[in-house]
């Protein structure tokens, strides 16, 4: 890290003086260096950056030979579109003679073609390639996915190969982790199909709530995305925790793919996003891999944009919804720091320091007395609920007990609360089952209602008689020419029917039908008040009572924090840790060395 630090102040005084290191005096015909025009520089900056002649000319001269592979890079893919990329290897794969790893290739070619030559060429199996915060398709080109030259790609592990030495044990790590984000996927899929309905005690439910605990209204489609984003999310804080950084990047990155399809109003009205951001640049700290640099600057200041949006300019907005804002400063700290840290590998001391200096504040005021803390847990607090509440009330031993007691009020509240509404569910659904109605519907239509029982009903009735319509058209509408372009197009003969008489004969809306249910339709049943089906009630639900789908359900919740507050709860020991490293380095150069 002092490397880049110091090679960015050079870069930066050289910019200044319109000094060509690629060219002579300082560059040869030979591409060699010229000794004394280089010397000459390195004692002339020695002082001007406080380091000593001899690491400002080994410093120079790294920055010398860059700047010449670059220029030979750029003529190369002039003439012959073969681009120069840098590779980010991992730590234990880094060429120890060589502080750089770079790759030659058209940009032309799949991305699979790069991974088999990486791994050949650096004994490395199961690996992904990173450019800017996004995984690389293996199945499509380098160019289509925004690689240039020069771009910088880190290349990230699937399999820890010092640990699983034997091919069979590489391959069983890449299958447990492609597996795991499957997994993950289709478990809060599941938990995002329910509607609510199902009986309290017994059936995880996941509701997508404000920071007070409210239930947020959001588009089906969009709360689906939401869930998976915070899900992913979950599952990647989970392995941060045990210090799994490649894995938990893998999930983090899913989390922010996710979160790509919501509505940006809605990103900015809860601070997940914002932490997702925070987390990725630290999973970056954790595997050495700032010179991501571009990508890390940009999520600091999506995650600075959005909690101000969403706390308010001066807290205000978190300070009315919580009435405090302390637990929320340990974000503020993590993302300070992260900033002093990409300030110092840009070579801006003054900026680091100035961070830094806020980083500090925060950091003392944040740091908490262990008498207090065994105090409120002698009172019966979790160690959890004792540093939240301490931060939440600026250390003042009686207002955090009481704070802490007054928060535990609200969420046995809330939950009860929670309890009664979805019993409530079960009972307007018992009652529409009663009158006829599946399960299945009845639940549907009174998630649409919005619990609203008659209309449910009017709902299911006008879905009722559509059916009863459309089955009186089946037979003129389900005619062999249609089956026929159906099965043309890959679609099995008794879903390709079944879905022709759901839709009147529409031949596109009975494709589109099929593709939402992975072609899979049973045959249309007579119309009757408790099998009457209906395609435009919602999308069919994928989730299951099967023993394999809890059991997904099971392991997904597992990840889930039961403390909604848990992302707050930072013991800060990480963070003690870089705040000193940065500033021994900063010492480094505060005094001119000779």
């Amino acid at each position: 890290m002092a490397e880049q630090n110091t090679e960015a102040k050079l870069k930066n005084l050289l910019k200044q003086e319109k000094i060509q290191l690629w060219n002579p005096p300082y560059t040869g015909d030979d591409n060699e260096p010229g000794q004394q025009h280089m010397q000459e520089l390195a004692e002339r900056y020695a002082p001007r950056v406080c380091l000593s002649v001899a690491d400002v000319a080994g410093a120079l001269e790294s920055i010398r030979v860059q700047t010449v592979k670059r220029g030979k890079g750029n003529k190369t893919f002039r003439e012959t579109n073969v681009a120069t990329l840098e590779l980010l290897l991992p730590r234990d794969r880094k060429d120890p003679k060589s502080k750089k790893s770079y790759l030659e290739t058209r940009l032309d070619v799949l991305v699979q073609e790069v991974v088999d030559r990486i791994g050949q060429d650096y004994g490395l199996k199961y690996i992904k390639l990173i450019l800017n915060g996004k995984t690389l398709s293996v199945d499509q080109r380098l160019d289509e996915q925004g690689v240039k030259n020069h771009s910088k790609m880190m290349v990230l592990r699937v399999s820890d190969a010092e640990l699983k030495q034997q091919m069979s044990k590489e391959e069983q790590k890449k299958k447990e982790q492609n597996e795991s984000l499957q997994r993950t996927q289709k478990g809060f899929q599941i938990l995002s199909e329910r509607d609510g309905s199902e009986d309290p005690d017994t059936t995880p439910f996941l509701e997508i709530a404000d920071q007070k605990g409210n239930p947020l209204k959001i588009p089906h489609k969009e709360k689906k995305a939401l869930i998976l984003a915070m899900g992913f999310h979950e599952k990647g804080r989970s392995l941060m925790k045990r210090k799994q950084y490649d894995d938990a990047l893998c999930h983090l990155l899913q989390a922010d793919q996710q979160f790509s399809k919501c509505d940006s109003a809605l990103l900015t009205s809860v601070d997940n996003y914002a932490v997702l951001q925070l987390d990725i640049v630290w999973c970056y700290r954790a595997l050495e891999a700032l010179s991501c640099l571009d990508d890390g600057k940009s999520r600091l200041q999506r995650a600075e944009d959005c909690f101000l949006q969403c706390y308010g300019e001066q807290r205000e907005r978190l300070r009315m919804i919580k009435g405090n804002t302390g637990r929320e400063e340990v974000l503020f700290l993590r993302l300070y720091l992260l900033q002093s840290l990409l300030s110092y590998i840009e070579g801006n001391d003054a900026q680091t320091r100035h961070q830094l200096s806020k980083v500090e504040s925060l950091y003392s005021r944040l740091c908490l007395d262990s008498e207090k803390m065994a105090q409120l847990m002698a009172l019966g607090f979790s160690e959890r609920e004792a540093r939240l509440g301490l931060r939440a009330c600026q250390g003042d031993l009686q207002d955090a007990a009481d704070h802490i007691s007054n928060r535990r009020q609200e969420r046995e509240e809330l939950r009860q609360r929670e309890r009664q509404k979805r019993r409530r569910r079960m009972e307007d659904v018992s009652t529409l089952i009663q009158q006829g109605y599946s399960r299945r519907d009845a639940a549907r239509a009174l998630h649409r209602a919005d619990g609203d029982v008659s209309k449910a009903r009017g709902i299911l009735q006008v879905s009722m008689q559509t059916a009863q319509a459309t089955n009186n058209n089946t037979e003129e509408a389900v005619s062999a020419e249609k089956v026929e372009q159906l099965l043309y197009l890959g679609f099995e003969r008794d879903a390709s029917e079944a879905a022709l008489g759901l839709t009147g004969g529409d031949v596109q809306s009975a494709t589109q039908l099929l593709l939402n249910n992975q072609g899979v339709l049973s045959p249309s049943p007579s119309p009757s008040p408790s099998t009457s089906t209906s395609p435009s009630l919602e999308e069919p639900s994928t989730s299951s009572t099967s023993t394999e789908d809890e059991e997904l359900v099971s392991e997904v919740l597992e990840d889930i924090s039961r403390h909604e507050e848990d992302y707050l709860d930072l013991t800060l020991e990480e963070e003690s840790e870089l705040i000193d490293t940065l500033k021994s380095y900063l010492s480094r150069g505060s005094t001119p060395t000779v």
